[in-house]
């Protein structure tokens, strides 16, 4: 999933919680130096962000690392998401990519990697990966080496649900399948949409399918499609899974106009801080839009859990999917003084004790090991300890599959899943068309 329509990219700047919470558009205009100073030094390295929720704690990161280190200094240029997907893409195909490539890993870095346009950073992060959450460190790699570092917060998938409307109709928040249906059939019946969807954005539909995909056949599934295996998309879970969401659309679990709310002003989580749906299924990144647009509903009513467990299904009830974290990659382009510069500023400061603070403080996770003290003192400790557990405890971590796949397959996969919602094809028609881009 895109940061630019959600989580990373979709949350207000408007307090400081939103101001670490992954890379949002806004901000500064491409190129500038976000605040004049921190991170931009004169030397070789240079790092392009993405202006917004990330930058200015990579920016002071950077910053101090210059300041420390005045003869391996790191200049940052920061870009709207738009603009820096354009001019990355030129960059590392000519050969004048930044030091540090900033990118959602997946498909992405397996390219970079395959042709040999980023470096094999496994010896210098070693101390580094060892810090991070498994489940976190494992998107950075390709057949086991360490291509790229997360830069930011974890954001897992999960339910959020609107505690009031749970107590008032007499409902306990489901943990299974079938408990889901159940407790969608009450809410329809007192006039509530079970569970809100922004189907006009398309994204948010691929929250569904790869939670229902996962929970039915296990992350095996989805590998296989990773891998390139002939008619992967051909496996069970994907036939399964599509079948699931469209009865789901029939049963009315999501609305009559589900098709009509869009996720870029939030309309799908307004829904549930009004009381005119009970559920949403989201980043975790939504918190902050809460907590920014339903202060006191955040307070009185929001609760939040994981997706709810398959009954028979291959996967574990614990996996998660979501964005694990952006990446930093080392370019192969850049001069060896760059490289050991940039690769400095990672072992020796990514994820120190100020940065992990600056991230609590504004709600943000850090990606990294023993810090649940922290997350509990902290003023929004119970969700950012839930959020933390999740990723922490996950056998497996999926990276959203639309920045897990190469462009060109993932925009068809965007395209047949908004048709599989709108009951426009058969779920044998979405398996053929995914197999198609294989």
């Amino acid at each position: 999933m895109k940061p630019s329509r959600r989580g990373f990219l979709g949350i207000s700047a408007a307090t400081a919680m939103t101001a670490v919470l992954a890379a949002c558009e806004g901000g500064t205009q491409p190129g500038e130096n976000p605040d004049g100073g921190g991170g931009g030094g004169d030397g070789d390295a240079n790092a392009w962000i993405l202006t917004g929720g990330m930058w200015p704690v990579i920016n002071d990161s950077i910053g101090r690392w210059n300041e420390a280190n005045p003869d391996q200094t790191i200049s940052v240029e920061a870009f709207e998401n738009d603009a820096y997907k354009e001019r990355i893409r030129t960059a590392v195909g000519a050969g004048q990519a930044p030091t540090l490539i900033l990118s959602w890993g997946g498909g992405t870095l397996a390219a970079y990697a395959e042709n040999d346009q980023i470096i094999d950073i496994s010896d210098a992060t070693a101390d580094l990966q060892d810090r991070l959450l498994p489940s976190v460190a494992q998107n950075a790699e390709i057949d086991g080496t360490t291509y790229a570092v997360p830069v930011n917060d974890v954001q897992p998938e999960l339910i959020f649900y609107n505690r009031a409307l749970f107590e008032e109709h007499g409902l306990d928040v489901p943990t299974t399948y079938a408990e889901m249906l159940q407790v969608s059939s009450a809410f329809q019946d007192a006039g509530v949409v079970p569970f809100a969807l922004a189907g006009a954005s398309v994204w948010p539909e691929l929250m569904w399918i790869q939670y229902l995909t996962d929970r039915i056949g296990g992350p095996e599934a989805f590998q296989g499609v990773l891998d390139g295996e002939p008619d992967a998309w051909s496996h069970p879970a994907f036939l399964e899974a599509t079948t699931r969401i469209q009865e789901l659309v029939e049963a009315g679990v999501f609305g009559e106009n589900f098709a009509s709310v869009a996720a870029d002003q939030n309309a799908d989580i307004a829904l549930v801080h009004t009381g005119r749906a009970a559920m949403v299924l989201w980043l975790s990144s939504a918190f902050a839009t809460f907590r920014n647009d339903a202060p006191e509903f955040t307070e009185s009513s929001l609760a939040w859990a994981p997706f709810p467990e398959i009954e028979g299904g291959e996967g574990d009830p614990a996996n998660i999917v979501g964005n694990p974290a952006n990446v930093f990659s080392v370019s192969a382009a850049d001069s060896e003084a760059a490289q050991e510069a940039a690769l400095g500023w990672i072992s020796e400061q990514l994820y120190d004790d100020t940065q992990i603070e600056e991230m609590i403080a504004a709600g943000a996770v850090p990606p990294v090991q023993d810090i649940e003290d922290r997350l509990a003192e902290s003023e929004n400790g119970d969700f950012l300890t839930f959020a933390y557990e999740l990723a922490r405890e996950a056998p497996n971590f999926t990276l959203s599959w639309d920045q897990a796949l190469r462009p060109g397959p993932a925009q068809e996969l965007l395209t047949s899943l908004s048709q599989i919602f709108l009951m426009e094809i058969t779920p044998q028609e979405f398996v053929d068309n995914m197999n198609a881009t294989l």
